[in-house]
């Protein structure tokens, strides 16, 4: 079909469909209706794509439209060319290509028409959907003159064009990679942007739409912050837009320099001292929304020196060539008692709302990050104020003050808060039971939580706060705090989780031993309060239920086998409700969800011990039947925590948890076939492992299926990235759990573990983030390797490994190469190679000697500072000199 004909038909069928008529009803409050004019969209777009595309951008870009209809007809276009998922999105990106030429010149051309509308919405709209077509066509060398156009824009008279304009290149550099994009033209987009923000625009609109596109064009200005003129002109201009007489482009311009102080902290020496003051005046006298991101550059400033010094805390010496410049602990004198002013500036009601975010709050988090920053250099600056305000009759005095003292618990040395917190531990517990205010009754619980979580544990070397003497008063006051109101009781719940937490190594002489049943007892009481729905009460009351099993002792497990009946029949009452209203429904499966984790926990903790696995797997049947039941409710929240439980009870019961895999086989291969909730499908080929363990070769009945639900998941590209890897490891879990059984999926697990093992030896990371995945992926697949290899040891079908030797070891020559793999991935590398020669034993070693770099690598492990790969790297000696020399 021609491109003329196209747009006839597209005339005649919009003509004929009424497609604004359409767009409204899309819109109507009658559910039928509706529902009519989306089906009738739907076959629209099914039947004649151009048509569509082209009848949408036409509404968009036609002022005469219904405002409604023009922004749905724009969504709807946007829609059609972007998705969350990857998968989706791709098949968009191909789509939109694909499309006639004639055709989406026309769209194009109508979007760019569109940006003059003198309707807000429609230009804004339009601003979105050339982005995500820039997006798609730039990286492809296409629509070369987009920016060009746009760029000629920025001369209009009219301000909304500009807007509009502007606005349409900040989206670009949001949808378009730099690299996409010659400096040539980032320089002229730079130019507008910057141009537009000056303070001679007379428009503020005009103004705001620049300080926003600078945000998203600040990725581009890698070349133009290295040029000193430059760098100082863009850093002027930022630093003027804070003092807008217009109040959101004053946030814009600190959300700018918040970008800025993480893209190019390197850069920011020579301008520190302007940017204090511009912030601190911000702070003391702004709007809260600007005043918020005023403080935000701190804490962004305290993020890039922790990153730095976290990272090179082991070889960084004053001639290092990482940055770091010290910014926090030059301003100390200056921002801590900033900080500390913004403490004294609480809302009524900021501890009852959970998604609360005010000046106070940031000022607290800003004053932690600056601790964790500086150290002890922050103590002596906090502690006067703490102590002047901590007894003043005001209750914001005293909240301050508690908050200001929490804040900084973590960062600075126990030798230096210790003696501080010795002092303070008595007048805090009192005062948890006895203010009178709430405010500092919920800041002093949550300080008591920060304590216990810092300056408690088996690993510190200073004295221990908590002793004999005080460890019954702490509990006495926590667990009175958990009758008090909700957002109190919450805190509460969460210091007595750290307090059980830090005993965690106590071995049989937990100082919480004679305490546990009063313990576990008020936990409970709180989890049935009526307001437990509350500040999330009920949650903390069960996560640190769990945290107190997880961390007791074989003297408490009688009283934590007197939990599994109690913790089974709540389970069973939530089974067994009638018909629920939807909030009902949901308070149900959350509740649901908190049992089958606190099962999961009491599993582990009496399955993992001699003197009561026993008497616990007695009661395996009924939890199993319950499991089952709460599957059948399918939600998938509820599903990761049932599967997780069982995953623990599997491992507890070992071959005797054959007799439930009837009945269970359905919902593991459900969860394996859940693209959509991938965190139920991770946990599921997690369990998958857990099975293998415990029923080893009785697992094999159900190995077809499990293995053809795997190599599916591994083929699909809407599953998400980050279930790859298990599933590879869970390969290597089967092949070691059936052995030579495993012969039949050889051909088809490893050309799929040699594919993924190619890309992954030649992937160049590109951030953190990727090369944390990329080790992931490389681990899972060395634990393929090894668990097949180590699955066909001693048996008679071990040549059928032969054919796969060789690209295992060049396998392991790359990753050797390539110098980016992290201490897990080569302690299973160097296992592997031991693998290879342990199983193939003389086939290997002529293999092994011609690799080219199996003996450096092995050399390399066994001088590792890392004890689990040397010890790795013995064994792996040992076995290859046996094939070597065999």
């Amino acid at each position: 079909m021609s491109y003329l004909t196209l747009l006839f038909w597209a005339y005649r069928v919009s003509m004929s469909l009424d497609v604004t008529q359409i767009l409204l009803s899309a819109q109507s409050a009658d559910g039928s209706i509706r529902k009519h004019a989306e089906e009738s969209l739907k076959q629209f777009q099914e039947q004649n794509l151009p048509g569509f595309l082209l009848s949408l951008s036409t509404e968009l870009a036609t002022n005469e439209k219904p405002e409604e209809s023009r922004r749905l007809a724009g969504l709807i276009l946007k829609n059609a060319l972007d998705a969350k998922e990857q998968h989706r999105k791709n098949e968009l990106f191909q789509r939109w290509l694909a499309l006639d030429a004639g055709v989406k010149a026309q769209v194009k051309a109508l979007l760019l028409q569109t940006l003059s509308s003198p309707v807000a919405s429609a230009r804004s709209t339009s601003s979105q959907v050339i982005a995500k077509i820039a997006g798609i066509e730039i990286p492809q060398k296409q629509w070369p003159e987009l920016i060009g156009s746009l760029l000629s824009n920025i001369h209009q008279v009219q301000p909304n064009v500009k807007q509009a304009t502007l606005e349409t290149l900040g989206y670009l550099c949001e949808e378009v990679s730099p690299e996409a994009v010659d400096q040539d033209q980032v320089n002229k987009i730079l130019t507008a942007v910057v141009q537009g923000m000056n303070a001679s625009e007379g428009n503020s609109e005009v103004r705001l739409a620049a300080t926003r596109a600078l945000y998203n064009a600040l990725g581009f200005a890698q070349v133009n912050f290295s040029n000193d003129m430059e760098r100082d002109y863009i850093m002027r201009v930022v630093c003027e837009a804070t003092q807008s007489p217009d109040v959101k482009i004053r946030q814009a311009a600190f959300e700018c320099l918040v970008a800025i102080s993480s893209t190019y902290y390197d850069k920011l020496a020579t301008y520190m001292q302007d940017i204090f003051n511009i912030t601190a005046k911000a702070v003391r006298g702004d709007e809260e929304s600007v005043a918020l991101q005023a403080m935000e550059f701190w804490s962004s400033i305290c993020d890039e020196e922790i990153d730095i010094l976290d990272e090179y805390s082991s070889e960084f010496t004053a001639d290092s060539d990482v940055p770091c410049y010290y910014f926090i602990k030059q301003a100390l004198p200056a921002l801590v008692p900033m900080l500390l002013e913004t403490l004294l500036k609480q809302e009524d009601d900021q501890d009852l709302d959970e998604g609360a975010w005010n000046l106070a709050m940031a000022g607290g988090t800003c004053l932690g990050l600056v601790a964790r920053t500086v150290g002890d250099d922050i103590v002596p600056l906090v502690m006067p104020f703490v102590e002047e305000n901590i007894t003043k009759p005001e209750w914001r005095h005293r909240e301050a003050a508690t908050y200001a003292f929490g804040s900084i618990l973590e960062g600075p040395s126990a030798d230096k808060l210790t003696p501080l917190v010795n002092v303070a531990l008595n007048f805090m517990l009192s005062a948890l039971v006895k203010d009178p205010n709430n405010h500092v009754k919920d800041t002093t619980a949550w300080t008591l939580g920060r304590i216990f979580e810092f300056l408690h544990g088996s690993a510190l070397e200073t004295a221990p706060v908590i002793t004999a003497e005080n460890c019954q008063q702490i509990l006495t006051v926590l667990l009175q705090s958990m009758k008090d109101v909700p957002n109190v009781a919450e805190k509460a719940c969460g210091a007595l989780y750290f307090l059980a937490q830090g005993y965690v190594d106590a071995g049989s002489a937990s100082p919480l031993s004679p305490f546990f049943q009063d313990i576990v007892q008020s936990l409970l009481v709180t989890s049935h309060r009526e307001d437990a729905g509350e500040s999330r009460l009920r949650t903390a009351a069960y996560e640190t239920l769990n945290e107190v099993v997880r961390c007791s002792t074989e003297e408490t497990a009688p009283i934590v086998m007197q939990l599994v009946p109690v913790i089974m029949m709540e389970l069973h009452n939530t089974l067994e409700a009638g018909k629920l209203s939807t909030d009902e429904r949901e308070k149900r499966s959350d509740l649901q969800g908190l049992l089958c984790g606190c099962l999961q926990v009491i599993i582990q903790k009496l399955g993992g011990m001699e003197s009561t696995k026993f008497a616990f797997l007695q009661y395996a049947d009924q939890m199993m039947d319950l499991f089952l039941r709460v599957f059948a409710c399918r939600n998938a929240t509820v599903h990761e925590e049932a599967m997780l439980a069982i995953g623990a009870l599997a491992y507890a019961a070992g071959s005797s948890f054959a007799k439930y895999m009837a009945q269970f086989y359905q919902y593991l291969e459900m969860g394996l076939q859940n693209f959509e909730e991938y965190q139920v499908c991770a946990i599921t080929v997690g369990v998958v492992g857990d099975l293998c363990r415990a029923l080893e070769d009785k697992i094999l009945p159900y190995c077809d299926g499990i293995m053809t639900q795997l190599l599916k998941d591994l083929s699909s590209n809407q599953l998400h990235r980050s279930v790859k890897p298990p599933i590879f490891s869970c390969f290597g879990d089967i092949a070691l759990a059936i052995g030579e059984n495993f012969e039949k999926y050889l051909i088809y697990a490893m050309p799929m573990l040699q594919s993924a093992a190619d890309l992954s030896a030649h992937t160049t990371a590109t951030d953190d983030e990727m090369l944390d995945y990329t080790n992931q992926l490389r681990n899972g697949i060395l634990e393929a390797y090894s668990g097949i290899l180590q699955g066909f040891k001693s048996s008679p079908k071990t040549q059928l490994l032969m054919p796969y030797a060789p690209h295992i070891l060049q396998f392991l020559d790359a990753l050797h190469n390539g110098k980016d793999m992290d201490d897990s991935v080569m302690k299973t590398a160097i296992g592997v190679l031991g693998d290879l020669a342990d199983t193939l034993g003389v086939n290997a070693g002529p293999l092994i000697n011609q690799s080219t770099s199996s003996k450096q690598f092995l050399d390399e492990c066994l001088s590792s500072d890392d004890p689990l790969v040397k010890e790795s790297a013995d064994w792996a000696r040992i076995a290859i000199s046996r094939a070597v020399s065999g």
